[in-house]
């Protein structure tokens, strides 16, 4: 049975998360940490599946940066999930540098998103088949059984599960407008416009993230987006 460690020093917060991660995943065992020290010394002695971890312990802002460390230190490639109040678009880039799985940013995602975002690393900490190979002559290569990351020119796109729908949806049409009613389809929560937008703005911050000149996704005033063709 898995093993996840939840690193959270707001106690309603970590209960969420425990909740979330054992409706997820019945009877997995979940350790709750408070506070930088004990989380350090559990990570450094225990062997985790997942890590479930918030930037900001107590009075030290990042406290999570020297945990993911002491992670990374032990060299175990124990998957890190960074849920944190920081702002997506500063932090992402800050945890990816760092090699963390991905970064939710807290009261911007739901129960559903959580969850589907957990079973992903959960089933990518497994071992599995190689990542697809990408074609000489592809940009963007999607792994249709979600095992992997999206590759952008070979180099990981960090997306939650919800993106990566979306992302497939419009790479899949690319060249035509989908429409909002087509892209509620493949969102589980916040099926209006303004979370679709939201969602098109994070895949666009993980692909500017990778190369500043991306404009591959249009918008479509009053009607959608688009995946421009090269």
């Amino acid at each position: 049975m898995p093993r996840v460690a939840i690193i959270e020093d707001d106690l309603p917060t970590s209960q969420q998360l425990r909740a979330w991660v054992e409706a997820a995943r019945p009877g997995i065992q979940v350790d709750q940490w408070f506070n930088r020290d004990d989380a350090e010394a559990a990570v450094g002695r225990e062997t985790y599946d997942v890590v479930l971890l918030d930037i900001e312990l107590g009075r030290e802002r990042h406290a999570g940066v020297a945990i993911i460390n002491a992670i990374n230190k032990r060299g175990l490639g124990t998957p890190v999930l960074v849920v944190s109040a920081m702002p997506a678009a500063i932090y992402r880039s800050i945890m990816k540098a760092l090699d963390a799985w991905d970064y939710l940013q807290k009261t911007t995602f739901e129960e559903g998103d959580f969850i589907d975002t957990f079973l992903q690393i959960l089933r990518s900490a497994r071992p599995a088949s190689p990542a697809p190979a990408l074609p000489p002559d592809t940009e963007l290569s999607i792994d249709p059984l979600w095992q992997h990351s999206p590759l952008w020119r070979g180099q990981k796109v960090n997306l939650p599960l919800t993106a990566q729908r979306i992302l497939a949806t419009l790479y899949q049409r690319r060249g035509e407008v989908v429409s909002y009613d087509e892209l509620f389809k493949v969102v589980k929560s916040g099926r209006n416009r303004d979370n679709i937008r939201k969602h098109i703005s994070t895949i666009r911050e993980a692909f500017h993230e990778l190369d500043e000149g991306f404009d591959r996704i249009e918008n479509v005033p009053m009607r959608g987006f688009r995946w421009a063709t090269a």
